[in-house]
């Protein structure tokens, strides 16, 4: 972290700023201000970030009418119960796949009164059959659209590393989808 940021954060207690990139930080202000301007609300449903991107997200001032709400499913009980995701779609193809991710963020925009949601499930660290270190899958829709994925391969670099690279992908696809309007 260079010296600037941790001058301009100093004491600033209350949001992740002093811990993050100012490029992520950046990404985030710039989406806010973009739904700001076309009167789109945004939501998130969350697996491997548990929470960090709506905590992102609600760390920007006076944007809370640009966020909707946030998901933290990171069970696959959760995604079930709080996003709709059909248990037989886990168990054909797992938690982590393009097919969860997709089913995430549909319920996201069910559940909530966002235009724009993004989901995301994943491995942040190890993957239970050790090959799949770091796969994280996106889905972004814009009501009445479908959905947009995209996985990512971070390898194992571990949590912290995969967690903000997912931070970059996610603001990036709200971004596009609020853009596209």
């Amino acid at each position: 972290m260079d010296d600037k940021k941790t001058q301009d954060h100093e004491g600033d207690a209350k949001t992740l700023s002093p811990l993050l990139p100012q490029d992520v930080e950046d990404a985030a202000a710039t989406l806010l201000e973009a739904c700001c301007d076309a009167g789109i609300k945004v939501a998130t449903a969350e697996s491997c970030t548990g929470g960090l991107i709506a905590s992102l997200l609600t760390d920007v001032e006076g944007a809370s009418h640009a966020f909707d709400r946030g998901f933290v499913a990171y069970s696959e009980d959760a995604k079930c119960a709080m996003l709709g995701v059909r248990r037989d779609e886990i168990d054909r193809h797992g938690a982590v796949s393009e097919a969860v991710a997709k089913a995430m963020v549909r319920g996201a925009l069910e559940y909530s009164g966002a235009d724009v949601a993004l989901a995301i499930t994943g491995y942040a660290g190890a993957a239970p059959d050790g090959e799949e270190d770091g796969l994280v899958h996106f889905a972004c829709m814009r009501r009445g659209g479908a959905p947009r994925h995209r996985a990512e391969h971070f390898g194992p670099v571990g949590r912290g590393p995969v967690r903000i690279g997912s931070l970059r992908i996610a603001l990036k696809m709200m971004r596009d989808a609020v853009d596209e309007h």
